[in-house]
Parts: C-alpha cells; structure tokens; sequence
C-alpha cells in the first residue's frame, strides 16, 4: 500500500471508530443525546413582514406605559437558566402559548388597534411550533415557564400588562430561539 493509501485508510479507520463509540452512547443513553423534535424552528421570513414587526413592538410600547413595575423582567436570560440552545425554542414555545392563552386573549379589547393583528400573527407562529417538543424530560423547562407564570400571577393586573409590554422581547427572543 501506498503512503497516500495507508493515510486514507486509518483516516477511515478512525471515523468509523468514533461513529460506532456515538452509536453505543446514544444507546446507552437511550437516544437522549437528541432532545428536540425537528420541527422546533421556524422560517426566518415569519419575522420579516415590516408591518406586523412593527405593529407587535407599537403595543408592547403602548403597554410598557401602563407598567408601572420596572424592577421584574419576564422575558430574559433567566428564562434559559439550565436550557441548552437546542432546547430554546421549545421553551420559547411555551411562553408563547402562555401568553396567548393566559394574557391576550383573555384581553383581546385592549390595546387596540394593534392586539387583533398580533394575536393573529402570534397564533400563526404557535400553529407553525405545534408539533416541536422535547423527545426526554422536559421538568426543567417547565419549571422555567412556571416561574415566569408565578411572577405574573404574582403581579396580577400588572403582571399581565408587563407581559404585553415585553411583547417586543418575546418577538426577538422567540426570531433568536427559532430560527
């Protein structure tokens, strides 16, 4: 065998030893080096449209007015405390949901003229995350938005406009998270 040969032979060699050692810890492990179901993205072109971007960022400005609590942040880097980045956007799946179910539309007269077309487009994009889940266990996720849901719980009234007024950061955290 050539020198050239002998090379590619071990590269060879080596690559397919380190593929069988991750076969047999994915085994192992039960295939729970792969957490997250492939349909926990979304297309960058979802946060593209100028208009609804803009009217999403007009009411969380709106709200933020009304906030009279500027010592609580809901949507942060709190929230991803023990989520590795693969996990993100299935937490920021979550907190969407809650905010939709738990926040907006229970006030849908409010904040008009801009709360009919971001609920919509919320909607859209949790339509779009419904089938992303984690393929393990998923407590310290919940736990996370649980805390979120808490500390708004906590606040009342005034939790509840925080969350409408931190609409701005779930757009860019869930755009990061997701895409």
């Amino acid at each position: 065998m050539t020198a050239l040969q002998k090379s590619v032979s071990s590269s060879l060699m080596g690559t397919l030893a380190a593929s069988c050692l991750l076969l047999i810890a994915l085994a192992v492990q039960g295939g729970a080096a792969v957490p997250v179901s492939d349909h926990c993205w979304l297309d960058k072109a979802n946060f593209q449209p100028s208009y609804i971007t803009n009217r999403t960022f007009m009411m969380a400005e709106e709200a933020s007015f009304a906030d009279n609590n500027t010592d609580v942040r809901l949507i942060g880097d709190k929230l991803y405390q023990g989520v590795n980045k693969r996990e993100r956007c299935y937490l920021m799946k979550q907190v969407l949901n809650f905010t939709l179910e738990e926040v907006l539309l229970p006030k849908l007269e409010r904040f008009q003229p801009y709360m009919q077309e971001v609920v919509s487009f919320l909607n859209g994009l949790s339509n779009k995350l419904r089938l992303c889940h984690i393929e393990g266990d998923d407590k310290h996720i919940q736990e996370n938005v649980q805390n979120l849901k808490d500390t708004v719980k906590k606040l009342g009234e005034s939790g509840e406009i925080k969350v409408i007024g931190e609409l701005n950061l779930l757009f860019m955290y869930l755009r990061n998270a997701c895409i």
